[in-house]
């Protein structure tokens, strides 16, 4: 992708800054930008506490952090999430104009509720940390619960990887409709599920799915689903963690006489034993975007792996921001879905 062009003005003014889990995307936003990345000193104590220092003054200009809150390098999430909010109050105490925190992958984002007594609701308070630590504006793709986004008490934009997806599938299903099918991995992806269908142009499955209450681990699936004999499955989810929804999935509809499984996910996090499970099951394509680092999983799914870069997507909604622009018009609104 070329660099979306900015006013000798604005590039002055912008700062891209990286943490220490994803410099490869956050580099690549800033080339689609026409930017550099800038530069930090950073180490971690023998007590594993951390430091961060901007090399450069950042004083009045408009600090964009590049964190994806994932383990990768030695880091866990929860060291991700505090290098981060360093990062924050060091750009807030030198003076930046305004910091903006681009998450791709927003951590705790799944715990969004209370389904027990005496929970926390840890996407609220992830996302209130944030902003404590002085985060302005807060950008993030595909969370699994959007209506968190209320917890923040400023602007908070969502971005949708759905047209990298989407067009991925496209080029997959071309003409042959009857061929593909869209399946729900489970009820709470059945109105995705059925978006995804319309824009192919393909028939959708909705597989159910029940969860041992006591034990999260424990998922039941039919013994047969109907409507994929002989077709090319597409099982879209927002992430792949450990994968036993998925890996389950596909082998309930290889029981079913489905024909290829293609698996389609935003976010790639591979926790264990997500690849051993993916390479066990009988799914024969994996399509997810580079929000998070894919860690080990390019070598161990081989030719199976399909990655879409996410860097012109995350700079076209940075370069939105700078300029006062509209993100929505980006993604036709369905950013908000």
């Amino acid at each position: 992708m070329k660099s979306i062009e900015l006013t000798s003005k604005l590039r002055k003014n912008i700062y891209i800054a990286s943490g220490s889990i994803h410099p490869e995307l956050a580099e690549e936003t800033a080339k689609c930008m026409g930017l550099d990345v800038g530069a930090i000193d950073r180490k971690r104590f023998p007590n594993t506490e951390q430091y961060v220092r901007y090399c450069d003054s950042v004083r009045g200009n408009h600090v964009f952090i590049i964190q994806a809150l994932a383990a990768s390098k030695g880091y866990s999430v929860n060291d991700a999430l505090m290098e981060l909010m360093l990062m924050i109050d060091a750009a807030k105490r030198a003076s930046a104009s305004e910091i903006t925190v681009v998450a791709p992958y927003m951590a705790y984002s799944r715990q969004d509720r209370k389904a027990r007594g005496r929970e926390p609701i840890s996407a609220a308070t992830v996302i209130r940390i944030l902003q404590s630590a002085g985060a302005d504006r807060l950008v993030s793709i595909d969370m699994h619960s959007p209506q968190t986004q209320a917890t923040f008490n400023g602007p908070f934009d969502h971005l949708t990887a759905e047209v990298l997806l989407q067009s991925a599938l496209t080029s997959r299903v071309r003409t042959n409709y009857d061929k593909f099918v869209v399946v729900s991995p489970d009820g709470g992806r059945a109105k995705v599920a059925e978006h995804y269908a319309d824009k192919l142009k393909v028939d959708v499955v909705h597989m159910p799915k029940s969860r041992d209450r006591h034990d999260s681990n424990t998922i039941t699936r039919p013994n047969r689903v109907g409507g994929v004999d002989g077709r090319t499955c597409l099982l879209i989810d927002d992430m792949i963690d450990t994968a036993r929804t998925l890996a389950s999935a596909a082998e309930a509809l290889k029981n079913s006489g489905a024909g290829r499984i293609i698996v389609g996910a935003t976010h790639g996090l591979f926790s264990h034993p997500a690849l051993r499970r993916l390479k066990d099951a009988p799914i024969d394509e994996v399509i997810v975007t580079d929000t998070v680092p894919l860690d080990g999983a390019r070598e161990a799914l081989g030719d199976r792996l399909y990655v879409l870069p996410s860097a012109p997507l995350i700079a076209r909604a940075l370069v939105e921001i700078a300029t006062h622009g509209s993100v929505s018009k980006i993604f036709k609104d369905r950013n908000h879905q």
